[in-house]
């Protein structure tokens, strides 16, 4: 289990979240190779707003993510940077889900 000492002026700082970001109709689409790239968009979209992956768990049909989050930032702005920075990259890098996830015909 992972441990994490901080100086309690920081933990008053910071606000602690616990996020549940479920597919669209619970698809089972996370698995593989995509897998892998959403954790890094997440990663680094986490990265660029200051915020901590505290613990991150992916299956295959809903993502759970426990964050800490900067005071300056509310937990919607994140969670709108990180969906935004998700859905633009992932249709592009994987098209036949994205065929079968929204609902397009060809």
């Amino acid at each position: 289990m992972l441990t994490i000492r901080l100086p309690y002026a920081l933990l008053r700082a910071l606000h602690w979240f616990h996020v549940v970001w479920v597919m669209k109709y619970r698809y089972k689409i996370l698995q593989g190779p995509m897998r892998e790239r959403l954790r890094e968009i997440i990663g680094r979209a986490c990265d660029e707003l200051g915020v901590h992956i505290v613990r991150g768990v992916l299956v295959r049909d809903h993502i759970h993510m426990f964050l800490s989050i900067p005071p300056k930032l509310s937990l919607s702005d994140v969670m709108q940077r990180i969906n935004s920075h998700s859905s633009r990259r992932i249709p592009l890098e994987f098209p036949k889900f994205s065929k079968h996830y929204r609902g397009r015909r060809s």
